[in-house]
């Protein structure tokens, strides 16, 4: 099997030392990302440990995939203990940063303890270097990322926070290449807490592997392929789920948003769009670099996610107001979800649906944590009883878009993940459009399920793009793929998806200890049937009915 290699490198902010420690053994295991991230995570931060204390650890992995030259392989993992959720999670982000990261040498990056100081951590493959910054207290991504370009780092070199990591804002994300983000679970917070404001990478180890015919083959079709991604991102999305399934809207109220949603839609997005833009390698370039020439305002996206936290959830209906929101959090450091989810529950409360210069106002109250922003820095799942509004969240993670209400397999998916709420970990919507008899069922959901989420684990193991999939897995409507899949990783499919059996596992075990249950895997909204669904889920997986994973199996996934 495909794997990554080269050591754990460690590197303990508190007395800035490192360490290097041969994990070659969990890499074959693991293949390498998220996979590598989650064993290492749940062997090496406590059970009890504190998000925003200094025994928690945050992991930056990339996979065996970032050493070839092939479309969908510009992709980053990190992994720590969440702030909002309490539990393991892993995000993962485009952009230049992996061949960076690569070029270090080492399997896997730990950053643990914590700084008396700001710090910029310059990682090499000749040793680490710890810069005090206090100059860079309180910057922007931006400022942060020219900063580093002046000692001579490139923005690919680059992942930062801004003002909401450093205030432990809990939906604070990493950044790199300015706008590309670790987003979702607050792991920004985690680099904040640690007094970290920035870390760079650089090296010259060449790890390039050979590749299968296959892998040109993936590369040349992506290049080619007369996608409506390319002009429209994600955002393409947008009236076609308002159309035929749920587009939510005034605070997941609405699952449509007909008398706005044109002026949000894929089509102005596009009239936006100025140039062309990828991640590092990818010949698929779905990235939207965006101009308003009437208000200067440059920026990139918004994706289909932030189209609807910021446009049809809080009910603006201008593509320009979602524009300067998107640049917003990018600048300050926060998930788009999350704060566009959260700013939603305080409209919710207080009033001001539509109104673009109040949610504007919000972003930077939430990233200072300044007057309301306090409060709402915390979360839907923590301020929702305070506001006295409906807590969308599962887990403590805020919904996205992608509508459990009617495509009921996610729903599922949402209720049983080890992350809550985060469509990506399944991506159980693209069944539920596409494949699915009926999306308003769960009947025989729990079957699909567990195969669908190994999947995803070993793709952010190797790491592949999620977007990857029409190419590399099947694509939307069934067609398969996977020969080139378990040619690329050179494994059979059923040792590949062992792999994801025993990183999810993992990650539900380590949450297990830290007290989730059964009690903790539901939505908050009725589903026919999902009670024993949720059951018929566990039992394929082997778990106790309490929703735990058996020691047993624990120990024979090492």
């Amino acid at each position: 099997m495909l794997h990554l290699e080269g050591p754990l490198l460690s590197v303990d902010v508190s007395d800035c030392s490192t360490a290097t420690v041969d994990i070659d053994g969990i890499l074959k295991r693991f293949i390498g990302g998220r996979g590598a991230a989650v064993r290492l995570a749940h062997e090496r931060i406590p059970f009890d440990a504190d998000p925003f204390g200094p025994e928690n650890s945050l992991f930056f992995t990339t996979g065996p995939l970032q050493a070839a030259p092939m479309a969908f392989t510009g992709r980053t993992n990190a992994t720590a203990l969440s702030p909002l959720t309490d539990g393991l999670h892993s995000s993962n982000a485009g952009g230049y940063l992996s061949r960076a990261l690569h070029a270090t040498g080492y399997g896997a990056i730990e950053i643990t303890g914590a700084s008396d100081e700001l710090l910029a951590v310059h990682v090499s493959d000749e040793g680490v270097e710890f810069e005090p910054v206090p100059e860079l207290e309180a910057a922007t991504v931006s400022e942060t990322t020219d900063a580093m370009d002046d000692r001579d780092y490139g923005d690919e070199q680059v992942a930062a926070i801004g003002p909401a990591g450093e205030n432990l804002v809990r939906f604070a994300s990493v950044m790199t290449s300015e706008h590309r983000a670790f987003g979702r679970g607050g792991l920004g917070a985690v680099l904040g807490s640690k007094n970290v404001k920035c870390l760079t990478f650089e090296g010259d180890t060449d790890r390039e592997i050979e590749l299968p015919d296959a892998a040109g083959e993936i590369t040349r079709e992506a290049a080619t392929d007369d996608h409506i991604m390319k002009t429209q991102g994600t955002a393409f999305e947008t009236e076609w789920v308002n159309d035929e399934f749920s587009l939510p809207t005034r605070y997941f109220e609405r699952t449509e948003f007909d008398e706005g949603v044109e002026g949000i839609s894929g089509d102005r997005v596009e009239e936006k769009k100025y140039d062309t833009a990828t991640c590092s390698a990818c010949t698929f370039a779905c990235k939207l670099p965006t101009r308003d020439e009437d208000t200067g305002l440059e920026t990139e996206g918004p994706e289909f996610e932030t189209v609807f936290s910021f446009g049809s959830n809080l009910l603006v209906d201008d593509v320009v107001d979602v524009m300067q929101s998107n640049d917003l959090c990018d600048e300050l450091g926060l998930d788009t979800i999350s704060a566009g989810v959260t700013i939603g529950a305080y409209l919710d409360a207080e009033g001001g649906f539509g109104d673009a210069d109040l949610v504007h106002e919000l972003i930077r109250k939430i990233a200072d944590r300044e007057g309301d922003g306090d409060l709402l820095a915390q979360g839907v799942d923590r301020c929702a009883p305070e506001l006295g509004v409906e807590n969308w969240t599962v887990k403590g993670l805020e919904f996205p878009a992608h509508d459990g209400r009617v495509c009921h397999g996610l729903a599922l998916s949402y209720a049983v993940s080890n992350h809550g709420a985060d469509h990506m970990y399944s991506a159980m919507n693209i069944y539920d459009y596409f494949q699915a008899d009926e999306p308003e069922t769960v009947e025989g959901k729990a079957e699909i399920l567990p195969e669908v989420e190994n999947q995803k684990a070993v793709n952010d193991s190797a790491i592949l793009c999620r977007f990857s999939r029409n190419y590399v897995l099947e694509t939307w409507d069934g067609e398969d793929h996977r020969d080139r899949y378990t040619t690329l990783l050179e494994a059979d499919y059923e040792e590949l998806m062992s792999v994801g059996t025993r990183v999810v596992e993992l990650e539900r075990h380590f949450n297990n200890q830290r007290g989730r249950d059964r009690a903790d895997d539901g939505v908050p909204y009725e589903i026919p049937g999902i009670e024993g669904a949720i059951e018929e889920y566990y039992e394929r997986r082997g778990w106790n009915t309490d929703g735990t994973v058996p020691d047993e199996r624990i120990q024979s996934n090492g």
